[in-house]
Parts: structure tokens; sequence; C-alpha cells
């Protein structure tokens, strides 16, 4: 199996998890964050939907600078709207995977603020982060849920909740 298809096959995995975490985050509770120095529901659930499009962005450019690109992070507030975002950054890098090869995988991919690097990469590693980044990320998500007293459902297997 090539690169490009086993790293499909890893972020169709962990979308299937996203989704089923996504589908049960409350609407009316957008604006709770659990700390003064975490983010917000909506902000949280926002950047574990947009995640893939790292993926495809990682295949499609050779890095970003948020000194020049300023980030505008999305602002779905239901369950079905961040479904669809994370579907809709899905497809997109579904669609640049399945064109990637080997020889554009191990091109490099730099991440920086201006002058300051933050990853200096692979393309091949950018996809593994923004894989890595959705796993993280929607284990966080999971916390937050269980401090609204929300039933988890399971990952890589049944939750407490579902024993």
């Amino acid at each position: 199996m090539k690169i490009a298809e086993l790293l499909l096959k890893e972020l169709e995995q962990e979308a299937q998890i996203t989704r089923k975490m996504l589908a049960i985050v409350p609407a009316d509770k957008m604006d709770w964050q659990p700390h003064p120095k975490s983010m917000s529901l909506m902000r949280l659930t926002n950047h574990i939907a947009e995640l893939p499009g790292w993926a495809a962005m990682g295949c499609t450019t050779d890095g970003l600078d948020f000194s020049i690109s300023k980030y505008e992070p999305t602002t779905a507030r239901t369950a079905e709207d961040l479904i669809a975002l994370l579907d809709e950054q899905q497809a997109k890098a579904k669609a640049e995977l399945e064109k990637a090869d080997e020889e554009l995988l191990a091109e490099p991919w730099v991440l920086r603020n201006g002058d300051y690097v933050i990853l200096n990469q692979t393309k091949y590693d950018t996809v593994r982060v923004a894989i890595a980044q959705t796993i993280h990320h929607r284990a966080q998500l999971g916390v937050f849920l269980r401090l609204l007293d929300i039933p988890i459902p399971g990952s890589y297997g049944p939750s407490a909740d579902e024993m």
C-alpha cells in the first residue's frame, strides 16, 4: 500500500470517530469553557472540524506564514454545521491525498510566523500532524463533554458510558 493510501485510510477512520463526537455537541453550550485558559466549546469543535483541511493544505502548499495569512476561525454553532464543516474539509483532504505520491509527500513544508519557524517538516509530516491534532483535540472535547455530563461515544472501543 502506498503512503498516501495509508494516510487516506487513517484520515477516514479518524473522521468516523470525530463525527460521533461532534454529533453530540450541545448548541446551547458553545460559549462554555472549563477554564479561562481553555478554548470555548465552539472554538474547540470548529478547530477539530477544520483540521482535515490542514492535510489538504499540506499537500497543496509549501507552508503557511501566520504573519501573512491571517487565520479566521469558523463559527459553526450546531452539531449539524460542525459535521458539514468536517465533511467539507475531509473531502478536500481526500481529493488531495488521492493525487499525492511519495515524491510530493517528501517535499518540505514550513509553518512560521514571520522569521519564527514553528515547524519545518515534510508534507507527509504535515498530514500526520493534522491527524494527530484531530485525535488530540478530540480527546480534549471528550473531557469538555464529560464535564458537561454528556455521555461519550467510544473511540477505539466502547466508552465507560457504553459499557
